[in-house]
């Protein structure tokens, strides 16, 4: 049964959006799992298998995807949208306003009932909820803290929980929602203001960074509590500051203070205190920057603020911006805002619209991949945005990974004597990683390392041998020039870009593939190599 309901959008003018009536919870699965699947937040499964006689378990495709917990688990979530109706219209989106799509939504009591079951069937460990924007942001984030309300408190449902805060809801709301849910997410969509008025007409940066403010300002806040009743040894604490301030390499970021300026000012204690972590670099192991509320422990059952700490998502390829501007956008809200991860989301064209490229190789896939590597490099190995690219060199090297490429372009760095070299040295070497390089510095402390050594600590020798030396001597003769060693890394990075770029389009070959026959294999052939008869 259709229904056609009359909404106000946020111009407050009237629009209409057929909805699905009388739907039973499996077809409202189906569309808003379908509907969930361009937020890359975690990424879906793609895998549909029934149980078997003998066996354990089986799996859907609808909705769920995995994300990785503190200790390296793989756990799966159930992704949904909470409804696919949406008073914006935004360009790039599948659920906007003008779509001609089925529309539905749940209600509170459904997704309680759909993540108990399957959490019961063992198919999930959590949620992931997001939402289109029903009526108005209040009242969508109002059903989102009801549902996740029932969900803890009349279910008891304590596993991870993942909720979108709703950019323009009242902050009460989105604090109430944020001590039952672990992490919080707003997507900053697109990475400049004029991409969003551009793309996204309905959408402002304001409304989009004020929770993500908030929700910074909150976690402050709890975490400076927990030192004042708690305290913590002056030992262990240093006078390295944590910058709090507003962003400048965002425009439009200036957040209303919304009745938080005592948390604020009482967060902004936080700037002379940072857990002295032994050799430690980059930003993610500050304070501020795992992003999470790492001071305050569970204790009594009472919750925390967003103990996971916040995310959002820029879409790549949907504006004319460089690598390096999104890369400065994301720089600036590691520094500025404290978030644990950015989202890149390769831009794919599901709606026919004049302002939205063409792209004629599909997705950028491989931008996307070359993104992920560069934020690792800001995150957890000391680099800044402006020493991997420049106005100059805007975009990545599509042949070599950020990390090599800014190596080759500083040889006179290099090679670098793994026996004496510091943590921050050794972590700006290609083929070391952030355990690679720990590992050297203890291991180096009882014997001198050599490269059979390395690669039993983990290190990646094919990229690494051309930047080290162990006491003073390289693995064989190697000319330090930027051409022979480019041409010596290009091989495996030529095949790793090609097989981004163009993964649906080979697969894997089987006993029945002969690319030098022309004629169709036979049933006689199969059954011959099967059974080994001739």
């Amino acid at each position: 049964m259709f229904c056609l309901h009359f909404i106000i959008d946020r111009n407050r003018r009237w629009c209409a959006v057929l909805i699905l009536e009388e739907m039973d919870i499996q077809e409202k699965l189906k569309i808003l799992s379908a509907a969930a699947k361009y937020d890359v937040a975690c990424t879906s499964s793609g895998v549909s298998r029934s149980g078997v006689k003998g066996g354990l378990g089986n799996t859907r495709e609808s909705g769920i995807c995995h994300s990785f917990s503190a200790d390296g688990r793989c756990v799966s979530l159930l992704k949904i949208l909470f409804t696919n109706q949406c008073i914006h219209d935004c360009k790039y989106c599948i659920n906007r306003r003008s779509n001609d799509v089925p529309r539905t939504s749940f209600t509170p009591e459904e997704v309680c009932t759909l993540t108990m079951e399957f959490y019961r069937r063992n198919y999930i460990e959590g949620l992931f909820l997001s939402s289109g924007i029903l009526n108005s942001p209040d009242y969508t984030m109002e059903l989102i803290y009801q549902t996740l309300y029932r969900l803890r408190h009349e279910y008891r449902f304590n596993g991870y929980i993942h909720a979108k805060a709703i950019p323009g809801a009242h902050p009460a709301l989105v604090e109430r929602v944020g001590f039952l849910t672990d992490r919080m997410s707003v997507n900053l969509e697109l990475p400049t203001a004029e991409g969003l008025r551009t793309l996204a007409p309905g959408k402002s940066r304001e409304k989009i960074l004020t929770p993500m403010r908030q929700v910074q300002r909150e976690i402050a806040a709890q975490n400076l509590k927990w030192l004042e009743d708690r305290g913590r040894s002056e030992k262990q604490l240093t006078s390295e500051s944590i910058s709090l301030q507003e962003p400048s390499g965002l425009p439009d970021s200036r957040a209303p203070e919304n009745g938080y300026s005592g948390i604020w000012k009482a967060g902004s204690n936080l700037r002379n205190r940072r857990i002295a972590w032994k050799e430690e670099i980059g930003m993610g192991n500050s304070v501020a920057h795992p992003g999470r509320n790492i001071w305050t422990p569970q204790s009594g059952g009472e919750r925390n603020f967003v103990p996971a700490g916040q995310s959002t998502q820029m879409i790549v390829g949907a504006t004319p911006e460089s690598d390096y501007q999104m890369m400065r956008v994301a720089e600036a809200l590691y520094k500025n805002y404290d978030l644990k991860r950015v989202f890149y989301s390769a831009f794919v064209r599901v709606n026919d619209d004049s302002l939205l490229p063409t792209l004629s190789g599909g997705p950028p896939l491989l931008r996307e991949h070359r993104l992920y590597q560069a934020d690792w490099l800001l995150r957890f190995y000391g680099f800044r945005a402006d020493e991997l690219l420049s106005e100059e060199k805007p975009n990545f090297n599509v042949f070599l990974d950020p990390k090599c490429d800014w190596a080759l372009r500083h040889l006179e760095q290099f090679p670098v004597e793994v026996n004496r070299a510091d943590y921050a040295t050794l972590l700006r070497v290609p083929g070391l990683g952030v355990k690679s390089a720990r590992r050297i510095i203890a291991a180096r402390r009882t014997a001198a390392l050599d490269f059979s050594d390395l690669k039993k600590l983990g290190v990646v020798l094919k990229r690494a041998v051309y930047f080290l030396t162990c006491s003073g001597r390289t693995m064989y003769p190697i000319k330090i020039d930027e051409n022979f060693i480019t041409s010596q890394l290009l091989g495996a990075e030529r095949k790793r870009a090609w097989e981004i770029e163009n993964h649906d389009s080979y697969r894997q070959l089987s006993l029945f593939d002969d690319y030098k026959v022309s004629a169709p294999v036979s049933s006689e052939d199969r059954i011959s190599v099967l059974t080994g008869t001739v």
